[in-house]
């Protein structure tokens, strides 16, 4: 497989591993809060709740997927095996 491939399907799997953390982090923290926090909030704080817990299993997702790209990045060689996204590095400066 050619760079721009494995560029391609990398992009691929990390977006569809992104979008099942954030739905697994979502369904734990539903359950979480029906069982534990519910009982000790009023009924209507469920409608205060529910964007709170998406945007918090956006952030713990990102979170994870930041940890599991940085162990990526360390065991394997990306410029072996990858295009860049948005061009070619340029060297660094000489002052």
């Amino acid at each position: 497989m050619s760079k721009k491939t494995n560029t391609l399907l990398f992009i691929l799997g990390g977006t569809v591993f992104n979008i099942i953390v954030t739905i697994i982090c979502f369904i734990l923290f539903l359950l979480i809060y029906f069982k534990f926090l519910q009982p000790r909030f009023p009924e209507n704080a469920t409608g205060v709740a529910l964007p709170i817990i998406f945007v918090l299993s956006i952030v713990v997702s990102f979170l994870v997927y930041r940890v599991v790209i940085k162990i990526v990045m360390k065991k394997v060689d990306m410029e072996k095996y990858f295009d860049p996204i948005f061009g070619p590095r340029r060297p660094p400066r000489k002052q």
